[in-house]
């Protein structure tokens, strides 16, 4: 399998007053193409800042990102927003969904700063919700679909760029069991299509899903276990 990512003694440091904090303590990860990978741990224990260096959200103390052979780790913001819309799609726990537009309009919007014509955008949108079930709301605005419905929409607006990498930020963790499931069915699909997925959860079950599970504790990376 061709490695897609690749982390080499990344550190992330914050002064707190007097003291300086490792949110992320010289990790090493590498990430082929196509993997389905969770990553866990505690609360504090660097996952979601390892998600924002791995999503070009943030960029690391030191060390070295390399994003398809590139190392992006010194890239400045310009840069990483190209790398962040060209590369990878994100899914959030929250959804991020703007509420007074409809669902596919707001999947289109990627493909605004794309520099997509508006008729291919909302062919493209159009077509993103179909895959993932929503063919039938096109014109539904989030506060007229459940948590699980606005979730799908989410999820579609990170496929419609065909990025090559998915970040999902604890995408079930607004969402009840059956919708938590049936958000998993969808990301499992995408992954036997080729996608490579990245997820941070907290939930056991969630992780279990996946095909490797990386597990974080004080800014290190304690466990790499393949299922």
């Amino acid at each position: 399998m061709a490695e897609i990512i690749r982390l080499v003694d990344i550190v992330k440091s914050y002064v707190m007053g007097d003291s300086i904090v490792h949110a992320l303590d010289h990790v090493n990860v590498s990430i082929g193409d196509g993997e389905f990978t969770s990553i866990m741990g505690p609360s504090g224990s660097g996952k979601s800042t390892m998600m924002n260096i791995l999503g070009c959200l943030d960029r690391p103390t030191s060390g070295h990102y390399f994003l398809r052979g590139r190392d992006i780790a010194g890239y400045d913001d310009n840069e990483l927003a190209h790398t962040r819309n060209a590369e990878i799609g994100f899914v959030f726990q929250n959804f991020n969904l703007l509420p007074k537009l409809t669902a596919q309009v707001n999947v289109a919007l990627p493909l605004v700063y794309a520099g997509v014509e508006e008729d291919e955008r909302m062919e493209r949108a159009a077509k993103a919700l179909e895959a993932v079930g929503l063919g039938n709301r096109l014109d539904h605005k989030p506060n007229e679909m459940s948590g699980g419905q606005r979730q799908r929409v989410a999820i579609a607006r990170a496929l419609v760029n065909n990025p090559a990498i998915i970040m999902a930020d604890e995408p079930t963790g607004n969402l009840d069991t059956k919708s938590s499931y049936e958000i998993m069915d969808i990301f499992k699909a995408m992954n036997d299509e080729g996608k490579t997925i990245v997820m941070v959860t907290h939930e056991p079950d969630i992780a279990g899903q996946t095909k490797r599970i990386l597990v974080m504790r004080d800014g290190r990376l304690v466990s790499d276990e393949w299922r």
